[in-house]
C-alpha cells in the first residue's frame, strides 16, 4: 500500500469526524481523543482508523497476541482495519570506503504499509487481562512526575491566589496555578497550562486564534487525563463543542494534540505491555 493510500484512509476517518461535527455531534471527536488516550504508542493514522471504526476499543492486538496471552477472538467478531509499515534493510553507500572494503552496512528503509487487522479486548475471551492503568480519579504519583516533567522543560512552576478566578496561566517558559485546588483539578489544569506551552509558544501560536489554542489545550488536557483514569467533567466537552473548522485544519490540529499528549504521557505513564505495542 502507497503513501498515497494511508493518507486516503486517515483523510477519510477525519472527513467523518468533520461530518459529525458539522451535524452536531461532538461526541464523536469526544471518542477520537479518548481513542488518543488509549492508544498512545499507535501512530496518529491508525488512532483515526481505530476511533472511526469502534470507538469503545480499549485495548487491541492481532489474533496471535491474543491467542499467545491466552485469549482467543470469538467467532464473527469484525477485525478493525489498521496499517502496519513495511520495513527492510537497504545498504548505506559508503563514498569514504576503501574499494575492497566489505561493504555489508545497512539502514533500515520503510517500502510501504500493508494492511492488518487487530481485535479489541471486547472480542475476545479467556485469561484476564490487566488494564493499563488501574488509576480511578487517583493522581497519586502521576502529579509529581508531571511537576517534574514540566521542571524539566525548563518552566518555571508557581501557584498563586492572586489569578483567580482563573485556574492556570502560562507565560512562555512560565506556569502559575491557583493554589488550593483539589490533586486531580489541578493536574489536569497543569496539563492544559503544559499543553499550551508545547503547542503555542513559537509560529503556531500566530497561526491559530485564541479559540483554537484553548480548545487544541484543553483536548491535550483531556488525552492525558483519560490516559490515567482520571474523569474530566463536562469542562473539555464545553472546550471540544467549539470546535468549527474545515479538514484538513482539524487534521493538523488533532496530530498536534496526540503528539504533544503522546511527548507528556511518555514522560510520565508507565509504559504499556509490550505484547499490546503498536503498529
Amino acid at each position: 500500500m502507497k503513501l498515497e493510500e494511508v493518507n486516503q484512509k486517515t483523510k477519510e476517518a477525519v472527513d467523518f469526524l468533520v461530518a459529525a461535527l458539522e451535524s452536531g455531534h461532538s461526541e464523536v471527536l469526544t471518542a477520537y481523543l479518548g481513542a488518543m488516550a488509549k492508544f498512545r504508542n499507535y501512530s496518529f493514522g491508525n488512532i483515526m482508523l481505530i476511533a472511526r471504526q469502534k470507538p469503545d476499543a480499549t485495548n487491541v492486538a492481532g489474533l496471535r497476541t491474543w491467542n499467545s496471552l491466552g485469549r482467543f477472538v470469538r467467532r464473527g467478531e469484525k477485525g478493525i482495519f489498521i496499517l502496519a509499515p513495511m520495513v527492510g534493510n537497504k545498504r548505506k553507500k559508503n563514498e569514504n570506503a576503501e574499494p575492497n572494503a566489505d561493504a555489508k552496512e545497512t539502514q533500515p528503509t520503510l517500502y510501504g504499509f500493508r494492511a492488518v487487522y487487530v481485535f479489541d479486548i471486547s472480542q475476545t475471551d479467556g485469561k484476564d487481562f490487566p488494564t493499563l492503568t488501574e488509576v480511578q480519579g487517583d493522581v497519586s504519583g502521576y502529579r509529581e512526575r508531571l511537576v517534574k516533567f514540566v521542571e524539566a522543560q525548563g518552566i518555571t512552576l508557581n501557584y498563586s491566589e492572586r489569578i483567580a478566578p482563573a485556574k492556570g496561566l502560562s507565560y512562555g517558559g512560565k506556569i502559575t496555578l491557583l493554589s488550593g485546588m483539589q490533586p486531580a483539578e489541578e493536574f489536569s489544569t497543569l496539563a492544559h497550562e503544559i499543553g499550551h506551552e508545547l503547542l503555542h509558544r513559537g509560529e503556531r501560536r500566530t497561526l491559530t486564534t485564541k479559540q483554537v489554542r484553548e480548545t487544541e489545550a484543553e483536548a491535550v488536557a483531556f488525552v492525558v487525563c483519560q490516559a490515567i483514569g482520571l474523569e474530566t467533567g463536562s469542562s473539555s466537552a464545553d472546550y471540544i463543542a467549539l470546535w468549527h473548522g474545515d479538514a484538513s485544519l482539524l487534521r493538523e490540529s488533532l496530530e498536534a494534540v496526540q503528539q504533544t499528549a503522546a511527548v507528556i504521557l511518555g514522560g510520565i505513564a508507565p509504559e504499556p505491555p509490550a505484547a499490546v505495542a503498536a503498529a
